[in-house]
């Protein structure tokens, strides 16, 4: 379970450093985090995917896809 996530966290990180924020702005990590419009889907989904390691519901249905 701890690894559930990894791949759209692998996909976060590289949307991240690949965005204006960090090439053009050079902004920290933790400001185009909130700011980078173009990861916000990304974003997202990652953040459903580690509550859904908390939900117990989630934890038996088994995780929605990525």
């Amino acid at each position: 379970m701890p690894k559930a996530c990894e791949g759209v966290m692998k996909d976060l990180a590289k949307c991240i450093a690949d965005s204006k924020c960090i090439q053009e702005d050079m902004l920290s990590i933790e400001e185009c985090v909130k700011r980078a419009e173009e990861c916000s889907a990304l974003r997202y989904t990652y953040s459903e995917c580690k509550r859904g390691q908390v939900n117990m519901r989630t934890r038996i249905q088994g995780k929605k896809g990525y």
